[in-house]
């Protein structure tokens, strides 16, 4: 029985605790919140302690951490739960600040624990399928990727504020996409990028509608593109395009169900939010992470792609702002 602390229980946090709780090879020992109340809810929910950092880490019988607190809480917790000697689950990002990833994983490194950073979308079977694909070579050389995520409304203000932008919070996770189907690192980046959606958006310093262009040393080529709003609901695709064909991830549908009547046909829309949408990858890759911890060998995504996957943000932000392309 893998026994956990957990470090924030919000939104995303409800479902990790929720996903631990169903997972037979796993448990939740203690939480650790802020927020006093939502603590003790999650808590008596899952049959578990609240409790504060020092006295969580310090328990021997805590044999994983899960962090999915604040972003600017991250790198603090991953080095102290490292230096307990845990194994470590961390949401994206790391950190918004390189130089405090690098201090991070130096110390990860020097505690010898294994580490799963939180890109998930390498979890759902759609995605995986279209990786599976380029390996197995059946579209050949890949020449072409494609990446588009559209959500449906932006998120608070509040939360833009300290989001570290949407280069590195809601496209970080198609820079780690992007790295996963290549197969080989991006080595120039260029960004363009404008504010259409909610002015707030652009007075708090960011930009809710962005394309970004990478190029790897073997040529092929990288198109990632973003929006805060999509009108029709969560909209996130793939498409790979080889020497020798192409396949496709596209969006998956709440209900089967396609209408033909004297006006036409129409089919029913997509789902109305990400979450909605990766739900069931998150179980998944919870029950990765754990039986890389039964098994010993390292998670699929390392700290070094939570790392990689900034280096990429922190470029495309670079050439944004000075209008040129930027080498990796």
């Amino acid at each position: 029985m893998i026994r956990f602390c957990q470090f924030g229980v919000g939104l995303i946090g409800s479902v990790h605790a929720a996903n631990i709780a169903e997972n037979p090879k796993s448990s939740l020992r203690y939480v650790v919140d802020l927020d006093a109340g939502a603590a003790r809810q999650a808590a008596e929910r899952y049959g578990a302690q609240v409790a504060d950092a020092a006295t969580a880490l310090a328990d021997p019988e805590v044999d994983a951490v899960l962090i999915a607190s604040p972003t600017n809480t991250h790198a603090e917790l991953l080095t102290a739960a490292a230096r307990a000697g845990k194994a470590i689950f961390c949401e994206k990002p790391i950190d918004l600040d390189i130089q405090r990833v690098d201090d991070c994983l130096r110390e990860i490194e020097k505690a010898g624990v294994p580490v799963a950073i939180g890109f998930n979308r390498r979890f759902d079977p759609s995605h995986r399928a279209v990786h599976d694909a380029i390996r197995e070579g059946r579209v050949g050389t890949t020449e072409m990727v494609l990446l588009t995520s559209r959500g449906p409304e932006p998120p608070p203000i509040r939360y833009i504020k300290v989001s570290g932008g949407q280069f590195r919070d809601q496209m970080i996770h198609f820079f780690d996409l992007a790295r996963w189907l290549l197969g080989e690192e991006p080595i120039e980046v260029f960004a363009m990028a404008s504010c259409m959606v909610d002015p707030a958006i652009g007075e708090a310093g960011d930009v809710d509608t962005s394309m970004v262009l990478m190029k790897t040393a073997s040529g092929a080529l990288c198109f990632i593109n973003n929006s805060r709003r999509a009108a029709y609901g969560y909209d996130e695709r793939i498409e790979v395009f080889g020497s020798e064909g192409m396949v496709q991830s596209t969006n998956p549908r709440p209900k089967s169900v396609h209408y033909y009547t004297a006006e036409g046909s129409r089919q029913e829309g997509t789902f109305d939010s990400w979450l909605d949408r990766f739900l069931d990858s998150y179980r998944v890759e919870l029950d990765h992470f754990i039986d890389a911890i039964e098994a010993g060998t390292k998670p699929m995504v390392t700290e070094q792609d939570g790392r990689m996957a900034l280096v990429l943000a922190d470029a495309a932000l670079r050439s944004y702002e000075t209008g040129s392309p930027v080498r990796i």
